[in-house]
């Protein structure tokens, strides 16, 4: 049974796809993302548990340890804190994919064009990546991860915190260099006073 997989279109989050991110806690570079699968994506969901059950059995045979952390994770569910999750979990499995700096993920768009801008790939973005499911055994972590291999962007009309004003929006457009910039403070409406 194969440990890769090819997914369905998904959403990426915490997108680190196009330029490696240190990993505070490995220190190491990496490329990485947060992907949310829909649930109602049954053969994607079967392919990576497929994938993590083949992988799981690769590397520890017919009796794997206790406790395997399962990479696949409830996006209804509260945080580990207790706090809920943001609405983009809702009605999603996740799991975090990632990549060491030296195996840059390859980038295409739906054509196969090559991606190289720094942007090209963000949190938000509709994708369907090709992931590599792979365990790892340190003492009191043990379990399966996926790497990522390739990314093909689907979609990036709806890009997390695309909602965000411009700063031609707040500050106006200044149409002389003479501008003295006296203009009053004006109010926002905030949640805290």
């Amino acid at each position: 049974m194969s440990t890769k997989v090819v997914t369905a279109p998904v959403r990426i989050g915490y997108a680190n796809i196009m330029q490696p991110r240190l990993n505070e806690l490995s220190g190491k570079e990496e490329f990485s993302a947060v992907v949310l699968v829909p649930k109602s994506d049954a053969q994607t969901v079967a392919a990576l548990k497929a994938a993590a059950k083949a992988t799981i059995e690769k590397k520890f045979g017919s009796t794997p340890p206790k406790g395997i952390k399962n990479p696949l994770r409830d996006g209804d569910s509260p945080k580990d804190d207790g706090e809920p999750r943001g609405d983009e979990y809702a009605g999603h499995w996740f799991f975090n994919a990632k990549s060491n700096a030296e195996y840059k993920p390859g980038v295409v768009d739906k054509t196969g064009k090559t991606l190289e801008a720094r942007d090209a790939v963000m949190s938000g973005d509709t994708v369907r990546l090709s992931l590599n499911a792979y365990a790892y055994a340190a003492p009191g972590n043990t379990g399966v991860g996926f790497g990522i291999l390739n990314v093909m962007l689907v979609d990036n009309t709806n890009r997390f915190g695309e909602g965000r004003s411009s700063a031609a929006d707040d500050f106006g457009i200044v149409t002389s260099a003479a501008a003295d910039f006296k203009e009053p403070a004006v109010a926002v409406e905030s949640d805290w006073e």
